[in-house]
């Protein structure tokens, strides 16, 4: 399996099908499903049938959501990662967007904003993109504080379906990563 990125700590890897238990931990959480429109899945199934939708972008664009790995204990934490969106959203189609979401016993380490620096890095040294783009709920208060700290440029807020956005930015020129932040 292909590893994209790495730190002392965690290790970011493509999803593979034998994730799906900590897939299924992950999103049959309500808590963790808070700020995601309150659907948290109820079978492994769903989990299954996420990783084959995820490991399909793979395919397509070469590009999807990463497993997050911690490198000590080899268990799954969560996903990370970068995402082509081709829908619209907030007048934007065809664009690279971070993302991360954690089993909730993570939360709280600064695991997100590891990885999410770790996916910044690879999007813009690996890959040489030239912007990436994100969208958090606005009241999701820790998820807009990692989208801050790894240098994300408040860009507006707009509604989903009643609900409150902040969309975000930032472009490769004012991308800077100081490692010793992640640490």
């Amino acid at each position: 399996m292909k590893i994209f990125a790495e730190s002392e700590r965690l290790i970011l890897r493509e999803l593979v099908p034998e994730d799906v238990e900590g897939m299924f931990e992950l999103d049959s959480d309500p808590e963790v499903h808070k700020f995601l429109g309150n659907k948290p899945l109820t079978s492994k199934e769903q989990s299954a049938n996420v990783i084959t939708f995820v490991r399909q972008q793979y395919q397509e664009h070469g590009i999807g959501r990463w497993a997050v790995i911690d490198r000590e204990t080899n268990n799954f934490i969560g996903w990370a990662g970068l995402k082509f969106v081709t829908e619209q959203n907030n007048n934007h189609q065809n664009y690279y967007d971070i993302g991360y979401r954690l089993i909730r016993k993570y939360w709280s380490k600064g695991i997100a904003t590891e990885a999410a620096f770790l996916t910044l890095d690879y999007a813009f040294n690996t890959m040489k993109l030239q912007q990436v783009y994100a969208a958090a709920d606005a009241n999701n208060q820790a998820s807009i504080k990692v989208l801050e700290k790894i240098g994300m440029q408040f860009v507006e807020t707009y509604f989903d379906e009643d609900t409150p956005w902040n969309w975000y930015k930032i472009e490769r020129t004012d991308y800077t990563i100081n490692r010793q932040s992640i640490r």
